[in-house]
């Protein structure tokens, strides 16, 4: 079965969103580690959160910019979550671990999307 070849808009949103699928990744990894360090000081959980607010910030930026669908709403939702303090730990690493997921199923929307066969304008 022959593959078909990618024209270069459809190569360009490949790359973005296998860009945004490592971001995705790098901040699942940042979830599960802050999950894993509940019961330490609490230093440690916002240097975590800090940098999964700050990761999700800018993701957020550049979905916008780049008009991939609602990740870039869900994005900076999450980053406001990582960001708050005053609610529970656990409700915080719920509401991140779903959000991740549900940010990992549109961008693979997104992908089934982008390597669908254009529409000629013939």
């Amino acid at each position: 079965m022959a593959t078909q070849k990618l024209t270069p808009n459809q190569q360009r949103r490949v790359d973005q969103v296998r860009e945004f699928q490592g971001v995705v990744d790098h901040v699942r990894r940042l979830v599960a580690e802050l999950d894993g360090n509940r019961a330490a000081r609490p230093q440690i959980i916002d240097n975590i959160c800090g940098a999964i607010a700050r990761e999700l910030s800018q993701l957020r930026q550049r979905a916008l910019s780049s008009n991939v669908g609602t990740l870039g709403d869900t994005a900076g939702a999450l980053a406001v979550l990582a960001a708050r303090g005053g609610s529970g730990l656990a409700f915080k690493i719920r509401g991140l671990v779903d959000g991740v997921n549900s940010m990992s199923i549109q961008l693979e929307q997104s992908m089934k999307q982008a390597l669908q066969p254009e529409k000629s304008q013939d």
